[in-house]
């Protein structure tokens, strides 16, 4: 039996990490919060890891508030590309593959189309700046490693640094009756923590390494993503499209930050069918309709 430690264990995707890779089969998984080993001490780190001696360090921990990136990039780059190379450097003192969590926003937006593995990168904030010195620095440090970028998600435990996840966002102002102003310029790949836990369960059990996407199928702009989520739940608000630039927001966003992946052999579900899936895993709909 493989035994996987997660960083970040409590946050949206470890969170669903956890529940899916307990019951596949063939793994012991050891959740960690941010308490238990904390990424910018790498004393903690090591005393966590050598304590367990995992196959399989899966690192969630990150600081993802885009915007607050701008303002404390000192901090961003400690937490995503410094805490990164402190895990990654026990992976290989541990002889465990360092499985870093990246982002769509190590790409400019620039290209016509999803980005794929073998795509160049070329972040355009700081964010998407840290994650990808992250990257880097695994690579360099662990023996073993896969870098899996995720985009856009929405899990039932919501992002912990965000208060939340957009469509958690959106919904509670449709209820409200606030008006809903969001943005229609920006291609997306929506994805579901779940969809993507599962994605990763499969990687780890075929032992793979390097670069690998993972997104729900389908894109669409925010726009479409906050109408699908109003729509299903039957709120009658109107969603008003903007422009980002009329919105206004300290990080520059990529225009077109969607993922899809030439290396998996199965395409995951679409994205409608995944946000449907969240609603009703979350409550807001039956399984009957």
């Amino acid at each position: 039996m493989l035994r996987v430690a997660i960083l970040g264990a409590t946050g949206q995707l470890g969170s669903d990490l956890v529940e899916s890779l307990e019951p596949s089969g063939g793994f012991e998984v050891v959740p960690l919060s941010h308490e238990q080993a904390d990424c910018t001490q790498v004393e903690s780190i090591r005393a966590a890891l050598f304590s367990w001696r995992p196959h399989t360090v899966i690192n969630c921990a990150a600081f993802v508030r885009v915007d607050d990136c701008e303002e404390r990039a000192r901090e961003a780059f400690e937490v995503n590309a410094l805490g990164a190379l402190n895990v990654a450097r026990i992976c290989a003192e541990v002889d465990a593959c360092c499985v870093y969590i990246s982002t769509d926003y190590v790409f400019d937006g620039a290209k016509q189309g999803p980005y794929v593995e073998s795509d160049a990168t070329c972040p355009i904030n700081v964010y998407g700046a840290s994650k990808l010195a992250g990257e880097h620095l695994v690579r360099e440090a662990a023996r073993r490693w896969l870098i899996f970028r995720v985009a856009s998600l929405f899990g039932k435990s919501g992002a912990r640094g965000k208060g939340g996840n957009f469509v958690e966002g959106v919904l509670a102002k449709a209820r409200k009756g606030e008006p809903l102003r969001v943005v229609n310029d920006i291609q997306i790949s929506p994805t579901y923590t779940r969809d993507a836990a599962r994605v990763l369960c499969e990687l780890l059990k075929n032992e793979t390494t390097g670069v690998m996407h993972s997104a729900n199928s389908g894109t669409c702009t925010w726009h479409e993503f906050a109408k699908a989520a109003v729509a299903l739940c039957r709120l009658d608000v109107p969603v008003e499209a903007v422009s980002s630039a009329e919105y206004g927001t300290r990080a520059r966003r990529p225009k077109n930050s969607a993922l899809a992946s030439e290396r998996l052999d199965f395409s995951p579900p679409h994205w409608r069918d995944a946000l449907r899936a969240y609603l009703i895993e979350k409550g807001y709909l039956s399984s009957s309709v």
